[in-house]
């Protein structure tokens, strides 16, 4: 390369330390991009590719500086990383280049900013580390300063449904023997990096308790290394570091997170149609990411379950409390967020309002909660920490409205300050001045179009129009020449030029050094702040799980430790609210370990089958969360973990077909269930031959029946009705079946779950419904009654024709009808003579 510019130089070196960024390089009022960086910038911004003058092999993308955050959301939602290069002298002091920094590396995982956040979803960062046989697994919201970790015995499918439960933006790795690669092939929309891990010594206090973890602290490392190379700032918000057992919830897997739609739906991925976004009423961004959170790890130890439903009775109890409850906790800002910024120094005047307001709110709902005499709310008033000495700093200090931005002024109240109020009572005298000398120097002229006015360049100015020029005195100075004016100053002009440009500054600078004062006021109660967060995230979670049990009629569960699920009159929380509630037909489920651990389900496709067993599921799910549930009443025995096999698809990324992935789902199951499990199963051995998937159903269903191999609660629907058999021969398999009512050759689906097998899938009838073309239904009943009857070889015939054959023998039988039909001159017939005309057709075709 030629010899380039000490600015292009100094990029090139910057740069060398980012390869796996995108440097936007500060130039005056710019962000520039250069070289390779420009042409993959323009491309993914859709902004102007250019050169650079003088230079012009060097490609030049540029965005205005006050314009960042609108194109860094683009980027970020594309996976790129971003590092911010600033100016870090004043131009006007620097001697030579002036000196740049990269101040921040924002990455997918690690954004703090509000634009390029979702306010309920939590935009977790993680790493992954393995030591010997174990993994290591460290979480990280940097928005909110959620910090925890967990390790376990290595196993792929336990990562990979910690990655689905938690949906990282971003994934740091110590590489470990090709672990990278697959993660990079299952998770291929995720920014994932490999990275060497050093002890980060300032976080040691963090680390005390938890020496014993060696892969999961290791994991920890990895991740603040990252986190702290990137955001180059003191991370005073990453204040406590929670371990959680994989023991502790309830475990959920890819699939049964996909196949239940907990939080999102299997066609759109969307929250509306999940059952997140029946039960999300919450107030607060708080309670909106915790609840989530709640729906994901469902708990295990009963007394923690009562709890929570002890506390949510007592609200729903009490709905007019609850409510008012509830619309204190909507008053409430952020102030996890919140938090976040004042510890990135990023914090605005109207983030510090904001956390006024919130705070200001904290002792009403404490209040309410004392008030309430319900000792678990009592314990719940007590930890919130009223902060009076911060609401009373910033109400004195930060006016009601400020600006957004630090640097455009107006921020600090009067008498906040007395120099800055004697600096302001300068500026503002300056400005009555400047009018009163423009009126003076009008009357001086008798020019009375005369202006006085002020640019960056000139200062301030006195314009006369050119017609006028020859009425100036002879003290004005010309200063600038324009079309049809001129421009003058004066000495005296000038001297309060000085004044008010002196105070203007002064005030800029003051506002700034009290706002940081107010701000330090706050980031010492960074602790205090979170802990107010983490205590109205659950208050509100509660308080919603109980308006939403009072709007849907959800009943209050019992949960224990039996092995028994007994429901009745159980509904699906989601299809209820996609239909008319009173259209939704309820259902029984008894399930145990012993006289009914398998429900074998049989019947028609559509009748309701899958609806019926994911809706049991939920139930149960819903239960352990400490949320009411969708039924007349319920008793919950808990669960570890709930599988689904339902639906299946080709995997073409791993070259696995239907069957394979189903297959692979079911080896899943049948390994790492545990007969405290519910396990669902929905047509499984569909995606092979008749007689292999019968038989593969089978195996499933003897295997987890036998209590020395299995033994766990399931439900298993089937079109195999052949499986119906078992129920003689093994006491704990009952055969249920969908209610369908049939009158003639029409069949309707009455939705409910009743004992007893069904011999027929009204496959046939199905089909009609459908839309199916009556000739095929017709053909179709032909070979199935051959079928039915055991003959074949007439069947074998009519399959083997060519297809333009197959309904030859139905024409033909209604060949003088046909030509009825065609001889009729229905354009001259009137109703009455049609209508006759139709009857005696109907008569010949029922012959």
């Amino acid at each position: 390369m030629s010899k380039v510019t000490p600015m292009i130089q100094q990029y090139i070196d910057i740069k060398k330390e980012y390869k796996d960024c995108l440097l936007f390089f500060r130039v005056g009022d710019f962000y520039e991009m250069f070289f390779e960086d420009a042409v993959i910038g323009a491309k993914a911004l859709e902004i102007a590719l250019t050169s650079r003058d003088g230079e012009k092999a060097i490609p030049l993308a540029g965005i205005p500086y006050h314009a960042l955050d609108t194109y860094l959301v683009r980027l970020i939602k594309k996976g790129f990383k971003v590092a911010i290069c600033e100016q870090v002298e004043d131009p006007k002091e620097a001697k030579g280049i002036v000196k740049r920094e990269v101040v921040k590396v924002i990455t997918p995982g690690t954004v703090t900013d509000d634009n390029l956040l979702s306010s309920k979803d939590n935009n977790y960062i993680c790493a992954i580390s393995t030591f010997s046989t174990k993994f290591g697994f460290s979480l990280l919201d940097n928005s909110t300063g959620e910090f925890s970790f967990t390790e376990g015995k290595y196993d792929l499918n336990q990562i990979i449904s910690l990655l689905v439960k938690y949906n990282p933006s971003e994934i740091i790795v110590f590489d470990d023997n090709g672990f990278m690669d697959k993660l990079e092939t299952l998770s291929p929309n995720t920014s994932i990096h490999s990275i060497d891990y050093e002890a980060i010594e300032k976080f040691n206090n963090l680390f005390q308790c938890y020496v014993s973890y060696t892969a999961g602290i290791k994991a920890v490392q990895l991740l603040l290394s990252y986190v702290i190379s990137t955001q180059k700032s003191h991370l005073s918000h990453l204040n406590q570091l929670d371990f959680f057992s994989l023991e502790q919830f309830m475990s959920l897997d890819y699939s049964t997170i996909r196949n239940l739609e907990i939080t999102t739906t299997i066609k759109e991925n969307k929250k509306q149609g999940s059952l997140l976004w029946v039960l999300d009423k919450t107030q607060s961004p708080m309670g909106g990411r915790k609840l989530k959170q709640w729906l994901l790890n469902p708990l295990l130890k009963v007394e923690d379950i009562d709890n929570r439903l002890n506390t949510v009775e007592m609200l729903h109890n009490d709905l007019y409390y609850t409510k008012k409850l509830s619309n204190l906790i909507g008053s409430v800002y952020d102030l996890e967020r919140i938090a976040t910024k004042i510890s990135y120094n990023s914090v605005n005047p109207k983030d510090l309002v904001a956390l006024k307001t919130s705070l200001s709110v904290l002792p009403d709902i404490k209040q309410m909660l004392l008030k309430s005499n319900f000792q678990p709310l009592v314990n719940i008033a007590n930890k919130l920490l009223e902060l009076d000495d911060l609401v009373e700093i910033i109400e004195q200090g930060i006016v009601e409205n400020p600006p957004t931005q630090v640097k455009d002024g107006n921020i600090i109240k009067k008498g906040f300050d007395e120099q800055l109020d004697k600096l302001k009572y300068t500026a503002e005298n300056g400005r009555e001045w400047l009018a009163k000398y423009e009126h003076e120097q009008r009357e001086l002229t008798g020019v009375k179009s005369l202006k006085v006015g002020f640019n960056k360049v000139f200062g301030y100015y006195i314009e006369v129009t050119r017609s006028n020029s020859h009425l100036v005195p002879e003290n004005y100075q010309r200063k600038q020449t324009l079309a049809n004016a001129e421009r003058y100053i004066t000495e005296e002009l000038k001297e309060y030029e000085d004044i008010i440009l002196g105070a203007s500054e002064q005030i800029m600078e003051l506002e700034y050094k009290l706002f940081c004062e107010v701000r330090n006021s706050a980031l010492v109660k960074i602790p205090e702040i979170q802990t107010n967060s983490e205590v109205i995230a659950e208050l509100d979670c509660l308080s919603t799980f109980a308006l939403v049990a009072s709007d849907n009629g959800y009943c209050k569960p019992v949960v224990d430790t039996n092995d028994t699920i007994e429901i009745n009159a159980g509904r699906h929380p989601v299809i209820e609210q996609m239909i008319a509630t009173e259209n939704f037909i309820s259902n029984d489920t008894i399930m145990n370990c012993s006289d009914n651990n398998i429900l074998v389900i049989t019947g028609p496709n559509m009748a309701g089958k899958s609806t019926y067993m994911r809706q049991v599921a939920l139930i149960t799910l819903m239960a352990q969360v400490g949320s009411f549930v969708p039924a007349a009443n319920a008793k919950i025995g808990v669960v570890d973990r709930i599988f689904t096999r339902v639906g299946a698809s080709d995997d073409l990324s791993s070259g696995q077909s239907t069957f394979m992935v189903e297959m692979n789902e079911l080896a899943n199951i049948l390994n790492n269930a545990t007969p405290k499990s519910l396990i669902i199963l929905d047509e499984v051995g569909r995606g092979t031959s008749t007689f292999d998937g019968m038989s593969i159903a089978q195996g499933a269903i003897e295997y987890i029946y036998n209590p020395e191999k299995l033994g766990a609660k399931t439900l298993f629907a089937t079109h195999y009705h052949q499986l119906t058999s078992l129920e003689a021969l093994y006491p704990g398999i009952k055969n249920y079946s969908i209610a369908v009512k049939e009158e003639k050759d029409q069949i309707t689906f009455l939705h409910s779950i009743i004992p007893g097998g069904s011999d027929k899938s009204y496959g046939i009838q199905v089909a009609k419904l459908a839309g199916v073309p009556n000739t095929v239904i017709r053909r179709a009943k032909e070979i199935l009654t051959s079928l039915e009857e055991g003959y074949t070889g007439h069947s074998e015939v009519a399959l083997a024709k060519e297809p333009e054959d197959l309904f030859t023998p139905v024409l033909e039988n209604y060949s003088d009808i046909i030509e009825e039909i065609k001889d009729a001159d229905v354009n001259n017939m009137t109703p009455m003579e049609a209508l006759m005309f139709v009857n005696s057709l109907k008569k010949k075709v029922s012959k």
